[in-house]
């Protein structure tokens, strides 16, 4: 005779199964949790930054773009609304368009100056030893110079009758002809700025596994294809940064050329912060305002852009 055994019983929560009931997962919010602290424990050191940025950098650009379109001058007390009038004054004066293209152009050259320069410098100086060192810090040390320092060092080095003339034994006024004026000072900012650049280079250079140079030469690759096809496309977030860093620092400059040319020749130098600075000394404030909106606007259509397809090159190749 077969005796049939009583149904077992199952806690609460459990399937009939006998699975026991699943424990929440910490982060899931489940049994009273409220979720991973380390998830929200970053918002407190970023809130000093975050109202750092705002303070000094958010605000004045709201503020400023309010007098961009006003009538705000140094020979009147009110302060108008005027629309587009302050624009529309700077194109009719041929300031605006000629400051932009100097700009541009400007960056452009400082950027392929220096990305250049400094690769160039990174390649010779990726070894580390005590020589390269001692030249790294050589290379580094203009970073620490004052900007308006180093612009009135090379006004007087590349005077006519400075020493670089005497030594090449010409007689040519680098910062004051049309021709060469606007890739001199390029040059200067590039010597002041190479030796960051450089750094961010060699870290680049010495984060590519050994593995694969190794594997590249033994398969018969010579130098320039190593850095070709194995150290130049590793190289995409070092590049990433130092074109962005190079470019929005030159769109946005103005000590180097204002120690070095004052906006001349001309206006062959005459960038946008030269010229805003210019007006604002004039005492015509609100068209001061409305160029410094452009430099603003003008690096923010530049570098957004530039970055975001820098870094999806990292991605793709």
């Amino acid at each position: 005779m077969v005796t049939s055994l009583p149904p077992r019983e199952h806690p609460p929560g459990s399937e009939a199964t006998g699975a026991a009931p699943a424990a929440p997962h910490p982060a899931s919010g489940g049994g009273g949790e409220t979720g991973d602290p380390g998830r929200r424990g970053w918002l407190p050191w970023a809130l000093p930054a975050v109202l750092l940025v705002a303070l000094f950098f958010v605000l004045p650009f709201v503020l400023n773009a309010r007098f961009a379109f006003s009538a705000w001058t140094g020979f009147r007390s009110e302060i108008t609304w005027n629309g587009l009038d302050n624009f529309r004054t700077l194109v009719e004066q041929d300031l605006l368009t000629n400051a932009v293209t100097v700009t541009v152009l400007y960056a452009i050259l400082c950027m392929a100056i220096q990305n250049t320069v400094s690769l160039s410098l990174a390649l010779a100086l990726q070894r580390t030893d005590r020589v390269n060192t001692v030249f790294r810090s050589v290379f580094f040390l203009p970073t620490l110079v004052s900007p308006l320092a180093a612009g009135y060092i090379w006004r007087g080095i590349l005077d006519p009758a400075g020493p670089v003339n005497s030594f090449l034994g010409v007689d040519w006024a680098w910062l004051g002809e049309p021709a060469t004026a606007l890739l001199t000072v390029a040059f200067v900012d590039a010597w002041k700025w190479s030796g960051l650049i450089t750094l961010v280079y060699i870290a680049g250079l010495n984060s590519v596994p050994r593995e694969l140079i190794e594997s590249a030469r033994v398969d018969g690759a010579g130098p320039w294809t190593r850095f070709a096809r194995v150290r130049f496309p590793l190289l995409a977030p070092a590049i990433t940064f130092n074109v962005a860093v190079t470019l929005v620092g030159a769109l946005s400059a103005y000590d180097v050329i204002a120690a070095t040319t004052g906006g001349g020749p001309g206006d062959h130098t005459r960038a946008l912060n030269v010229v805003m600075r210019q007006q604002w000394g004039q005492g015509f404030f609100g068209s001061a305002s409305a160029l410094s909106l452009t430099v603003t606007l003008l690096v923010i259509a530049t570098a957004v852009p530039l970055v975001w397809w820098l870094r999806r090159r990292e991605v793709t190749g």
